[in-house]
């Protein structure tokens, strides 16, 4: 990455993989910009940002400082990377946002850095967030995770690979949403939402088997029947948890997706609230 030792500059457009940047825009003297990046009009990128090769900042974009943004993201106008947390603990301590590779911000999404010394904000590969959606503090997102409009995250939240939400979604602090699952529009996440599932409502109810997901991330037939089988068994029977969680190791042939929703269910149960992220007091 190259090192800009002005916090103003504007480089030749003509020359492939030089850094473009427009001359209205503020670029602080630490900043790094790889290869190929676009800065548009009236961006800010702030004290020890960098940015990966290829990535386009659209006009009006900000970038806090302690963010790194990976390679071939776009950042549309108006979306902040990096800012403070929303938290009263939080003491100006250096924390730090970091954004993989081929990621799109839409218009107006705000992402903030983690509370707690070294600590970090950290958003995957080949995400889609669509405009107003919120990141807050401390969150983990995987990749290929798709964000409707004005969907908003409280902070310390996990959300693992390819989870589809609706728009206007909220998630309550600590929750944790396993991969390829999908949660409808408007819905209220207070509890963790197990992998594979469908959930919608307010608060969110698991209502169904993700099987177009499964379907297309390449789940075996197979593996998806008996996935559908423990969906059943955890929501559509009439046993207690514990009977569900022994049915399924026992009727059910093992596979990577069923010993991972296990392991998934079986945590929630030592969580608070339904949220194992948030230990018992």
């Amino acid at each position: 990455m190259e090192s800009l030792k002005s916090p103003r500059l504007s480089l030749p457009s003509d020359v492939a993989g030089e850094v473009i940047i427009h001359e209205t825009a503020i670029i602080h003297p630490t900043a790094e910009l790889g290869s190929g990046v676009e800065i548009g009009a009236f961006s800010i990128v702030g004290e020890n940002v960098k940015i990966g090769d290829g990535t386009i900042l659209e006009p009006r974009v900000i970038i806090e400082p302690w963010t790194t943004v990976g390679r071939d993201c776009r950042i549309c106008s108006g979306a902040i990377l990096g800012g403070r947390p929303q938290d009263q603990k939080f003491g100006g301590e250096r924390s730090f946002l970091t954004l993989g590779d081929r990621n799109i911000v839409r218009e107006y999404v705000t992402i903030h850095r983690a509370t707690g010394e070294e600590k970090m904000t950290v958003i995957g590969h080949e995400n889609l967030l669509m405009a107003y959606c919120h990141i807050g503090h401390n969150c983990s997102l995987g990749n290929g995770i798709m964000m409707a409009n004005a969907v908003g995250i409280s902070g310390h939240v996990i959300i693992e690979d390819k989870v589809v939400f609706g728009g206007m979604v909220g998630v309550h602090q600590f929750v944790r949403i396993g991969k390829l699952a999908m949660i409808g529009g408007y819905s209220k996440v207070v509890q963790d939402i197990p992998p594979f599932m469908m959930a919608d409502g307010r608060p969110t109810k698991v209502y169904d088997l993700n099987v177009i997901g499964l379907r297309r991330s390449g789940i075996p037939s197979k593996v998806r029947s008996g996935l559908r089988q423990a969906y059943k068994l955890l929501y559509r029977s009439n046993l207690n948890f514990s009977q569900a969680v022994e049915d399924i190791e026992t009727e059910i042939e093992p596979s990577a997706e069923r010993d991972y929703l296990l392991e998934f269910v079986r945590d929630i149960k030592f969580g608070f609230a339904g949220r194992q992220l948030e230990h018992r007091t």
